[in-house]
């Protein structure tokens, strides 16, 4: 129904922003994510997905409309709810959702506060697909990157290096070089831990 909103940036918090549309103040909720990308310009623009429930009517804000999607395509799965959505955007980047989703890597959505084993299974049974369809992901790429990427977290635990200082440090990496090799990301991973 509201698809978005284009208007001048109220007050901008962490977990919401409200943004004036000709008068009328809209309350946006957003991520951390989304909260990164905005800057403190007056003018914003955000993609959003509106949920109605029978008590209320709430507004999900986006920076770009591949987060959107990705929301859109995390509440699809039966037991993940709009915050638990929200909380998988702000505590990974939304490529990272995407390609451990597409590579099946559990451990990466189970890692997100209020994720179990079997809701991350679940998100990649019901969403693989998806993910690989909608963002026309190549599987061979998702999966050997992903393997990379785990072969040197591990060697970088082995010399005593926190997990999850080393995946976020690995993760910016492999943003920058998709294809890196394992060699590569520890070397580079070395000089920023």
């Amino acid at each position: 129904m509201i698809t978005h909103l284009s208007g001048r940036l109220i007050e901008k918090n962490p977990t919401h922003v409200i943004i004036d549309c000709n008068g009328v103040g809209y309350f946006i909720n957003i991520s951390l994510h989304t909260f990164s990308g905005i800057s403190d310009g007056e003018a914003l623009r955000l993609y959003t997905h509106l949920q109605v429930k029978e008590d209320s009517h709430t507004l999900y804000g986006f920076v770009d409309k591949m987060e959107r999607e990705i929301f859109r395509l995390l509440i699809s799965v039966s037991g993940i709810g709009a915050n638990i959505a929200r909380t998988m955007l702000s505590s990974l980047h939304p490529d990272q959702i995407k390609q451990a989703i597409a590579s099946g890597n559990v451990s990466t959505i189970q890692s997100i506060k209020g994720i179990g084993a079997k809701t991350a299974q679940r998100v990649i049974l019901d969403l693989k697909d998806k993910i690989l369809k909608v963002f026309d992901i190549d599987l061979e790429s998702a999966v050997s990157s992903n393997t990379n990427k785990e072969e040197a977290l591990s060697a970088l635990e082995t010399l005593g290096f926190a997990r999850k200082q080393a995946d976020k440090v690995c993760s910016g990496i492999l943003k920058e070089t998709p294809d890196a090799t394992v060699e590569k990301i520890i070397k580079e991973a070395l000089k920023k831990l």
